[in-house]
């Protein structure tokens, strides 16, 4: 994770930090290859769109979807999760720009395509979730 986040409106240093650590759960569960734990860093009703252009509509949708993709495809993939802008949209609901790059296991950034994600958090009862998101795979530019 970075400490330069661009944060516009005002959003409290613990919203700010819990949001963080939303996206640093989310990593930590793509990089542990762990369905369940990813699936629960969403809010049960959720509209989450993947790299592939796949719309899950619930948590489960996306338990489901990543636990034979993490054994298989993305098997060897990893990757650092990096928020790069907060947005206050309304109380209890924050947009968060991340940038995700490959890395090898270690966490050691490597060649490929990178990812651009925007998650729509909400406040709930057990903490921050991610109730709406895009991820987009992004080419990576020629050295």
């Amino acid at each position: 994770m970075t400490n330069d986040i661009i944060v516009v409106g005002d959003i409290p240093a613990q919203a700010q930090e819990a949001v963080t650590g939303v996206v640093e759960a989310l990593e930590k569960a793509f990089n542990t290859k762990d369905p369940i734990a990813l699936s629960e860093q969403f809010t049960p009703r959720t509209s989450w769109t993947n790299a592939a252009g796949t719309r899950l509509d619930d948590r489960q949708a996306i338990a489901e979807f990543a636990a034979p993709a993490m054994k298989g495809v993305l098997r060897d993939a990893y990757a650092r999760y990096d928020v790069v802008k907060l947005f206050n949209i309304a109380p209890g609901v924050i947009a968060a720009n991340v940038a995700q790059t490959p890395t090898d296991s270690s966490g050691h950034p490597v060649e490929g395509p990178r990812g651009a994600a925007v998650y729509v958090m909400v406040r709930q009862d057990d903490g921050w979730k991610i109730m709406v998101g895009q991820n987009t795979a992004v080419e990576s530019s020629p050295a």
